[in-house]
């Protein structure tokens, strides 16, 4: 089993009310789709999740500060607000046979395979620190505020040395998507 902590812009988009059957055609031309509520869907270039009715939450290597935002701002105008989370939320991994058992130990979801898959998606809390935690074939991605990044980091290395955790250093966002970083 392996950590790593993943540097990545994070991009939200609220639909704007009203504009619910828009948004999705306007994601596509900027080449993404839009999952459900509870779901993760893949791109060639982004992980989007969904864990609250009309917001997506993109996920992408970094560029330059508030590119990302900004392309989507102006894509989306006048059909969602488009919010940069790329300071404010942490990006972690936890591959491995035991990941979900050593996840167990803190979080409130049921994560059993058949409960909770690969492509789901959900907020929750973990270790007393709020989370969104999303099961992708790579692993299980944990997205917590930056300023419990360490705490979250530091109990689940704790909460995985039993079962073998070896931490990874810094992976990129490719690693969602089930491939080896160079």
């Amino acid at each position: 089993m392996a950590i790593g902590v993943c540097r990545l812009d994070l991009t939200e988009l609220a639909v704007l009310r009203g504009h619910a059957a828009d948004l999705p055609a306007v994601a596509r031309s900027g080449g993404v789709a839009l999952p459900p509520t509870g779901r993760v869907a893949v791109s060639a270039s982004a992980l989007v999740l969904s864990v609250r009715p009309e917001r997506w939450l993109l996920l992408t290597s970094p560029a330059a500060a508030g590119a990302g935002a900004a392309a989507w701002s102006e894509r989306c105008a006048g059909l969602a607000a488009v919010i940069d989370h790329s300071s404010g939320l942490a990006a972690l991994h936890l591959a491995g046979p035991s990941a979900r058992e050593a996840l167990a130990r803190g979080c409130r979801l049921d994560l059993a395979m058949d409960a909770f898959p690969p492509g789901h998606a959900a907020a929750t809390s973990m270790a007393q620190v709020a989370t969104i935690l999303a099961a992708l074939p790579s692993g299980l991605l944990i997205l917590t505020p930056a300023s419990t990044a360490r705490h979250l980091h530091e109990w689940l290395m704790g909460a995985a040395r039993p079962f073998g955790l070896a931490p990874l250093a810094e992976i990129t966002v490719s690693t969602f998507f089930g491939h080896n970083d160079p």
